[in-house]
């Protein structure tokens, strides 16, 4: 498959781009796996992620970690940049957001597994941790520890 042929369709990649307005608006865009003899892992963190308290209008902060085994496609990582910017201005509780982000991943590039790891940090003194995975990851791939230190507040 030629390098032409698996880009044509993306439009994000290489020009410049507004952030969207919802996480609805924002729109995943996907290419082949070039990789369809094996399996591996994919990993994307997002260490600023922000959205806003759906009833105060407060922000919230979050490190997002997501981890998957593609299938056929792979996400474009500008358009998941963007999507996930996108939760900017975007009011949801701290669990909607974390799940809606793997949902949107795993009906956009239907992976093999897919697990993220939502932390976010306190509001009112109360962290909050968001874990969703589809199954059981595939065997014989390796599967690091998220990286993601409990939150220990000033001990």
């Amino acid at each position: 498959m030629s390098e032409e042929r698996i880009y044509d369709n993306l439009t994000q990649l290489g020009g410049s781009n507004t952030i969207p307005n919802s996480p609805e608006e924002a729109e995943l865009e996907k290419v082949p796996n070039p990789h369809l003899d094996f399996n591996y892992l994919v990993r994307f963190t997002a260490p600023e992620f922000t959205s806003l308290c759906p009833i105060t209008g407060q922000p919230d902060f979050a490190y997002i970690v997501i981890d998957y085994v593609p299938d056929e496609s792979l996400v474009e990582s500008k358009s998941l940049k963007l999507f996930l910017t996108s939760f900017r201005n975007h009011g949801d509780f701290h669990e909607a957001c974390t799940v809606g982000i793997a949902k949107r991943l795993t009906e956009t590039i239907a992976p093999k597994w897919l697990r993220i790891g939502g932390y976010w940090y306190p509001r009112g003194g109360i962290p909050i941790d968001i874990f969703y995975q589809t199954g059981e990851p595939v065997e014989g791939v390796w599967v690091p520890d998220q990286g993601v230190s409990g939150y220990r507040g000033r001990g």
